[in-house]
C-alpha cells in the first residue's frame, strides 16, 4: 500500500603570539637557544620548577608554572583533590589567602651587554606584584593581559631571584566594591579574571591565583617585530593579494631588510631593504596570490592553510621572524532583510551555511592543566559530531593557542565572546582602560586564524538589564557605563585592529537595543525549556533567527559518578550528589520532565542512563525543528559542549571526555543529511535536509509498525535534495498514519538511503514512551575482529529503543552508541581504542542495554 503522495522536487607557529601588540611576535619564534653573544635575540625561559608559599608563613613548597595555587596546594598535599566528594567546601580559604612565588635563574654578563633585557608574562592571574632581586617591578590587576617589563636595571650577571606576590582576588573585588553605593550584579564584575572560577551553575567556586600561562626574561638589540598584521585583499575569486603589515621596534635610525614569506603547496616571497627611525616603525608588504587554496569551515571543503613568515635582518644577521598562520577566505556574518525580518547567517567564501555546533566552556577549573592533547581530542570529537562552530562563551577565559590551531585545521568558525557574562560593570576610567587594552591584545593576538568568525561583546548582559530585573533596580547610570564598554570601547577596538570581521554587542541581541528576544532579527538564546519549565515540543514554536543558546541538563554514567562519590554518596539527592549538582533546581527539574516522558527507572544507574537520554532526545527535537526551518533559521549552537569538572551540567561529554548521549545524538541530528519528523500534535511532516553542496537523489522509505513488528504500512519513493535546501517529503495527519493501531503500541520509521547506504534514518513515537507498550528487544550480539579492531553486530527481534553498549575496563568508545535498532536491520558498532583488545575479555566485558531495561 502507497504510504504517501510525493510533493515535487524543488558552502606556524603555535603559540600565543602573546596577547600585547609588543609581544606578538615573540611567541611565535622555534625555541631560543641558550642566551648567548651571538643571538640578537635571546630567551631565558622561565617556566618548569618554583617554589611557593602562603604569604607571611615561612614554609616553602614546591610549585610549577604555569599553574595556579590551587593545583600547587593538592601537589604539596595542603588540600584535598577539590573535584571529589564534598572537598570543595574545605578548600574555600585558598580564595582569601595572599599567594607567594620564587625562583631563582641565572643571568650571563653576555646577555646583559644587550641594551634591551625584558620580562615577558603572558598570563598573571590577576593581582600580582612582581619583583626581581629584591626591587618592585610592576603590579598587574588583568587576567587576560599579558605584560612587558624593563628589566635590565634590576638584574646582576650570575644568580637572580624573582618573586611574584599575589592578592587574594577576592578581597580585593571587596575593596573594589566599597567605592560604588550599589553592588553591581554578576559574580565578581570589578576583576578582570574569569568569571567562571567564582561558581556558575555548572561549576564549582575555585577562585584561583598564580603564574597560568608562560613567562620568560628577553634581551635583544637593533630591533625586533612587535606586531605583525594579515589582510587579505580579495581582486576577483582567482586572485588574492595577502598584505602583511609589519612594526618593528627599532633601537637607532639603520638600514635593514625586511623579507615576507607565504608558505603553502607553493612558496611565494619578497624582500625589500627598509629604513628605520629610532622607535616605531610601519611597513606593509604585499603578496599576491593566484588561484589560491581557500579555506572552508567543516563540511564544505578542505581547512587548507598558509604560513606567512616575516624576518628582520641587519647586515646579513637576522634580528627577529614571525610566523603566523592564516586561511584565504571570506568570512562574514550576513543580515539582510527578508521576509521574516532580517537574516543572521555566516557566509564563507561567497556561500551561506547553516551553523551547527554549540558552546564551549572552559574544559578545566584550572586551564593550566589542560593539555593540548586534551584539547585535540575534545574539539576533534566536535567535528566528528558534524559540527562546524563553536562560541567560546564569555564567562570562561580566551582559549589556549592549541585550541584556535586546532579550530584552523578542523574548520571550526569561533563565535568569540569577550569575557564579560551576566553582569554589569564598573565605568571609571581605570576599569576602561584596562578593558581597552585588554581586548587591544586579544583582537590582535586572534585575527589571524581563518577560524574565527565573529567577535561577540558579552553574554547576556543586555538580557539582565532589560529581563532580570536589572534596569529597575539600578540607577541609569549603570547603563551608561555598560555603553561605554559594549557600544564604543570594543566597536572600536574591532573596527581599528579587526576590520574585516563583525562586531555583535551582546549575546542574545536583536536589531533593536532592548529587545534581546526578537524573533525578526540577531540571535536567541532560548531558555523556556529547563527555566521555564516549558515542554519539549515548544522549540516547535520558535522560529528565532540563530538560536547561540538552549538546552537541557543529565548526569554523567556511574562510571564518571564513581570518581567523585562513594557507594554510600549513590543517591540523587545526598550531600555529594547534591555538591556535584550547581543548578538550585538542577535535580527536580530533570526529574520533573522525566515523569512527563519516560517510567521512573529502577535503581539510581539507570537514573543516571535516562537522564542522558532524555537530554539527547529534548536537544534533538529542538535542533530538527530549527533545521527544518533554514533559511528563515540559520544557526543552532547548543549549550553545552563540555564540562570543567564532574558534574551534572548541560553538556554532551562529561569532564573526561566521555561521550554523554547528546553527543552521539548530535552527530546525527547535526548528519549533513537528514530526515526529520516533526508534529504538531495533529499531524506529521517529515522533512528531507541537506547542507551539501551538491544534489542528493536516494530513496526515502517510511513504514508504520506496531511495536511487537506489524506492518501498519509502508512505502518508498525516489527523492532529490537540492544542495543546502529542506523540503517536505511527507506529510499526513498523525489518524491516517497510524490507522486503527493504537498510539500507545506504534511508532513511524523513515529513513534516506542511497545505493545499499543509508544517509540518514529516524523514528517518530505517537505519544510518550511512558506510555508506549515496549516488548522485550531480544537484541543479538556477535563479537568479531576485523581490520585489528573490534565490532559488535547488533540485530533485534523487536525494536530496541537507544541501544547502549558499554565496556568496562577497557579504554576506549563505541564509534556509535544510544541508537535506535530497528527489526530486520542489522548494525555493526566499532570499539575505538588506542590499545590492542583481547577479544575473549571483551566480550566477557561487554554489556548491553536498552530503554526496556531500565525500568
Amino acid at each position: 500500500m502507497a504510504l504517501f503522495r510525493m510533493r515535487k522536487n524543488q558552502f606556524s607557529r603555535k603559540l600565543w603570539n602573546h596577547l600585547a601588540v609588543f609581544v606578538i611576535s615573540l611567541t611565535v619564534l622555534a625555541p631560543t637557544a641558550p642566551a648567548s653573544e651571538q643571538a640578537a635575540l635571546a630567551r631565558i625561559p622561565l617556566d618548569g620548577e618554583w617554589q611557593f608559599r602562603q604569604a607571611r608563613q615561612k614554609a616553602w613548597h614546591r610549585a610549577r608554572v604555569p599553574g595556579c595555587v590551587h593545583l600547587d596546594l593538592i601537589e604539596a598535599k595542603l588540600i584535598p583533590d577539590p573535584f571529589y566528594r564534598d572537598n570543595e567546601l574545605k578548600v574555600q580559604w585558598v580564595e582569601r589567602e595572599d599567594w607567594e612565588y620564587r625562583r631563582e635563574f641565572e643571568v650571563t654578563e653576555a646577555l646583559l651587554r644587550k641594551p634591551h633585557v625584558e620580562l615577558v608574562a603572558l598570563g598573571l592571574d590577576t593581582f600580582a606584584s612582581i619583583y626581581l632581586n629584591g626591587n618592585q617591578v610592576a603590579e598587574t590587576d588583568n587576567m587576560f593581559r599579558s605584560y612587558r617589563f624593563d628589566v635590565k636595571q634590576y638584574l646582576q650577571p650570575g644568580l637572580n631571584e624573582i618573586l611574584i606576590r599575589f592578592d587574594s582576588p577576592v578581597r580585593r573585588a571587596e575593596a573594589l566594591e566599597e567605592k560604588l553605593p550599589y553592588k553591581l550584579p554578576g559574580g565578581s564584575p570589578h576583576v578582570r579574571k574569569a568569571p567562571y572560577h567564582f561558581g556558575w551553575d555548572w561549576g564549582p567556586r575555585l577562585v584561583t591565583s598564580g603564574v597560568w600561562r608562560p613567562i620568560f626574561i628577553e634581551a635583544w638589540e637593533g630591533g625586533r617585530i612587535s606586531e605583525v598584521e594579515i589582510k587579505q585583499d580579495f581582486v576577483d575569486k582567482n586572485r588574492v593579494i595577502i598584505r602583511a603589515g609589519t612594526r618593528v621596534v627599532s633601537d637607532r635610525n639603520q638600514k635593514v631588510a625586511l623579507k615576507a614569506t607565504v608558505i603553502g603547496k607553493r612558496t611565494f616571497a619578497h624582500s625589500e631593504s627598509v629604513s628605520l627611525k629610532a622607535g616605531e616603525n610601519v611597513n606593509e608588504k604585499a603578496l599576491p596570490i593566484t588561484n589560491p587554496d581557500l579555506w572552508w569551515p567543516a563540511g564544505m571543503g578542505e581547512q587548507n592553510l598558509y604560513t606567512v613568515r616575516i624576518e628582520l635582518y641587519r647586515k646579513g644577521r637576522l634580528l627577529d621572524s614571525v610566523e603566523k598562520r592564516i586561511g584565504v577566505r571570506t568570512l562574514a556574518l550576513e543580515q539582510r532583510p527578508d521576509e521574516w525580518g532580517k537574516s543572521f547567517r555566516f557566509v564563507a567564501n561567497g556561500i551561506p551555511f547553516f551553523a551547527k555546533g554549540g558552546n564551549w566552556i572552559p574544559a578545566d577549573s584550572f586551564p593550566p592543566r589542560v593539555s593540548r592533547q586534551k584539547y585535540e581530542r575534545l574539539l576533534r570529537d566536535c567535528r566528528e559530531a558534524n559540527m562546524n562552530m563553536l562560541r567560546v562563551w564569555g564567562g570562561g577565559i580566551y582559549e589556549s593557542p592549541d585550541f584556535y590551531d586546532l579550530c584552523d585545521e578542523l574548520g571550526l568558525v569561533v563565535w568569540q565572546d569577550f569575557m564579560f557574562a551576566c553582569a554589569m560593570f564598573p565605568g571609571d576610567d581605570a576599569f576602561l582602560e584596562n578593558v581597552r587594552a585588554e581586548a587591544e591584545d586579544v583582537v590582535k593576538a586572534l585575527r589571524h586564524h581563518p577560524s574565527i568568525g565573529l567577535w561577540c561583546g558579552n553574554n547576556e548582559c543586555e538580557e539582565g538589564w532589560f529581563h532580570w530585573g536589572w534596569k529597575e533596580k539600578y540607577p541609569a547610570t549603570v547603563w551608561s557605563d555598560y555603553e561605554k564598554i559594549f557600544h564604543e570601547i570594543l566597536p572600536r577596538t574591532v573596527e581599528r585592529f579587526d576590520p574585516s570581521r563583525a562586531y555583535w554587542p551582546s549575546s542574545p541581541h536583536s536589531e533593536t537595543i532592548g529587545e534581546p528576544r526578537s524573533d525578526k532579527s540577531g540571535d536567541m538564546h532560548y531558555w523556556g525549556i529547563w527555566h521555564g519549565k516549558e515542554p519539549f515540543s515548544e522549540y516547535r514554536k520558535k522560529f528565532h533567527r540563530f538560536f547561540s543558546e538552549f538546552g537541557f541538563q543529565s548526569f554523567p554514567l556511574l562510571e564518571t559518578v564513581k570518581t567523585f562519590a562513594l557507594p554510600e554518596d549513590w543517591n540523587l539527592t545526598s550531600p555529594v550528589m547534591e555538591q556535584h549538582q550547581k543548578h538550585p533546581e538542577g535535580n527536580r527539574l530533570i526529574l520533573l520532565y522525566m515523569l512527563d516522558q519516560y517510567r521512573m527507572p529502577k535503581d539510581f544507574e539507570s537514573l543516571l542512563w535516562l537522564s542522558q537520554v532524555q537530554q539527547a532526545e529534548g536537544m534533538k527535537i529542538g535542533v530538527e525543528h530549527f533545521r527544518s526551518q533554514m533559511p528563515r533559521i540559520m544557526g543552532s549552537l547548543y549549550w553545552q559542549i563540555n564540562d570543567c569538572w564532574p558534574v551534572a551540567s548541560w553538556a554532551g561529554t562529561d569532564y573526561y571526555g566521555t561521550w554523554k548521549a547528546l553527543h552521539y545524538y548530535a552527530r546525527r541530528f547535526y548528519n549533513p543529511v537528514l530526515v526529520a519528523p516533526i508534529d504538531d500534535e495533529k499531524s506529521l511532516k517529515i522533512y528531507g535536509i541537506s547542507d551539501l553542496g551538491r544534489l542528493v537523489d536516494g530513496d526515502f522509505y517510511c513504514g508504520v509498525f506496531t511495536y511487537d513488528g506489524d506492518v501498519v504500512q509502508d512505502g518508498e519513493v525516489s527523492v532529490r535534495l537540492e544542495p543546502r535546501s529542506r523540503r517536505v517529503l511527507l506529510e499526513k495527519s498523525l489518524d491516517e498514519l497510524r490507522k486503527d493501531s493504537p498510539p500507545e503500541k506504534t511508532y513511524l520509521y523513515c529513513e534516506l538511503r542511497k545505493g545499499g547506504e543509508t544517509l540518514s534514518s529516524n523514528i517518530f513515537h505517537f505519544t510518550p514512551l511512558k506510555r508506549a507498550s515496549l516488548p522485550e528487544p531480544e537484541i543479538r550480539p556477535e563479537v568479531f575482529e576485523r581490520d585489528g579492531g573490534m565490532i559488535v553486530r547488533l540485530g533485534a527481534a523487536r525494536l530496541a529503543k537507544m541501544v547502549y553498549l558499554s565496556a568496562p575496563g577497557f579504554e576506549g568508545r563505541f564509534s556509535d552508541n544510544f541508537f535506535d535498532l530497528i527489526p530486520g536491520r542489522q548494525r555493526e558498532v566499532r570499539f575505538l581504542s588506542s590499545t590492542p583488545v583481547d577479544i575473549a575479555s571483551f566480550k566477557k566485558a561487554l554489556k548491553i542495554i536498552s530503554l526496556r531495561e531500565t525500568y
